[in-house]
C-alpha cells in the first residue's frame, strides 16, 4: 500500500481513482470495488461491525485506496501502513454538501422512509449481497463518519471541516497533501515524485453519473447475489 486516501466520498475520488491508476499505482481501491467483487463484502461487513480489521486480507494486491469504506479507517490504515502516503482529497464545503446530499445521503434518506424500508427488507431478503452491503454502509460511514446523522447539515458540515483539520494535524507535512482534484496533476505528481502526464486530468462521477451508475450496479449487485442464494 502506498496511498491512502482520507477523503470523504464526494470529494472526486472517482477522479482521483482514475488518476493513481494513470500514475501507475493500481489497482486502486474504491467502493466501486465492492461492486465487482462482492466476495469482499463480507470483510468490510466484520470491520464495521467490530469482529476482525485484517488489512492484509482486504489490501491484498492493491497499491493505493480512496473513498469510502477505507477513508472511515484512515488513521488505523496509517498506522498499519507506516510508510504509505496520505491523500486527503477535499472540496468547498457548501458544494461537497450539496453534492454528497443529492447523491449518497439521498440513498440513506430513501432507505429510512416506510417505503424504502419495506423496500430494503424485501431486497435483502433477496440478495445477501445487498443486505450485507446496505449494513456495512451503514455502521462504516453513517454511523461511524457522522455518527448516525446525515440530516443534520450543520452537523454534517462539522464533521467534514473537522475531519480535514484532524487528518492534517495527525501527520508530519510530508506525509500528507491536502488536495482538490480541481488542481489537477501537478500538487499530486509533486507529492508523489512522480513525473506529470501530458494526458488531461480525468474527470469522472459528477451527480447525475453517480445516480444512474449506482443503479446499475446495485441492479447488479442484488441480481448476483440472488443467484448465488438460490
Amino acid at each position: 500500500m502506498q496511498v491512502i486516501g482520507a477523503g470523504f466520498g464526494r470529494t472526486g475520488t472517482a477522479s482521483l481513482k482514475a488518476a493513481l491508476e494513470h500514475l501507475g499505482l493500481r489497482p486502486c481501491y474504491h467502493m466501486l470495488e465492492l461492486f465487482d467483487h462482492p466476495e469482499m463484502i463480507g470483510r468490510w461487513l466484520d470491520i464495521a461491525e467490530g469482529r476482525s480489521a485484517d488489512w492484509d486480507a482486504v489490501f491484498d494486491g492493491y497499491q493505493a485506496t480512496v473513498d469510502w469504506p477505507g477513508a472511515s479507517y484512515w488513521y488505523e490504515l496509517a498506522d498499519h501502513y507506516p510508510e504509505a502516503k496520505i491523500l486527503l482529497s477535499v472540496r468547498d464545503p457548501e458544494r461537497w454538501y450539496r453534492s454528497i446530499n443529492a447523491t449518497i445521503f439521498k440513498q440513506v434518506r430513501m432507505r429510512e422512509s416506510l417505503p424504502g424500508r419495506a423496500r430494503l427488507a424485501l431486497l435483502s431478503r433477496l440478495s445477501g449481497d445487498f443486505a450485507a452491503f446496505t449494513r456495512m454502509t451503514h455502521e462504516a460511514v453513517v454511523e461511524r463518519v457522522f455518527d448516525g446523522d446525515v440530516t443534520d447539515k450543520a452537523h454534517v458540515m462539522k464533521v467534514f471541516r473537522n475531519h480535514i483539520e484532524t487528518v492534517r494535524s495527525s501527520f508530519p507535512p510530508e506525509r500528507v497533501l491536502v488536495y482538490d482534484v480541481l488542481q489537477g496533476w501537478a500538487p499530486l505528481c509533486a507529492f508523489l515524485g512522480l513525473p506529470v502526464p501530458a494526458e488531461p486530468f480525468p474527470r469522472l462521477n459528477d451527480s447525475e453519473t453517480f445516480g444512474r451508475e449506482t443503479r446499475r450496479r446495485m441492479t447488479r449487485l442484488i441480481l448476483g447475489g440472488a443467484r448465488r442464494q438460490h
